[in-house]
């Protein structure tokens, strides 16, 4: 599984960031109640939006992360004009989830050199 991650990172987070934008912009007349809360939906979709590219490069991870927080700001400015709550929180969860998800694949990244060589192309 984390082979096929490192293969297709950049597919994977292009159509995560699509989705987080989506979801996050989509027009509802009322948000729906959805297990789990708001704030840990922020912090499980910015941890998988980061994870494919910090797994597959590991010393490129920084300037996206930030790019991703820059982002979810702009989400939140943009959120009331679709009838969405703007809630500054989100950014504390975003951030939250950023942190783990680089965290994450720091954890669960391969550590045998084959998988270093595949990092460095």
């Amino acid at each position: 599984m984390i082979g096929l991650i490192q293969r297709y990172w950049l597919m994977l987070t292009l159509v995560m960031l699509v989705l987080v934008t989506s979801l996050s912009l989509w027009p509802v007349k009322h948000v729906p109640q959805v297990p789990g809360g708001d704030k840990l939906h922020h912090f499980v979709a910015y941890a998988g939006l980061i994870f494919p590219l910090a797994l597959s490069r590991p010393r490129h991870w920084l300037l996206p992360a930030l790019g991703f927080l820059l982002w979810s700001a702009v989400i939140e400015l943009l959120q009331p004009s679709v009838n969405r709550y703007a809630e500054w929180h989100d950014l504390f969860a975003n951030l939250g989830g950023i942190a783990s998800g680089i965290a994450a694949a720091v954890i669960l990244r391969p550590r045998n050199k084959k998988s270093a060589e595949t990092q460095k192309s």
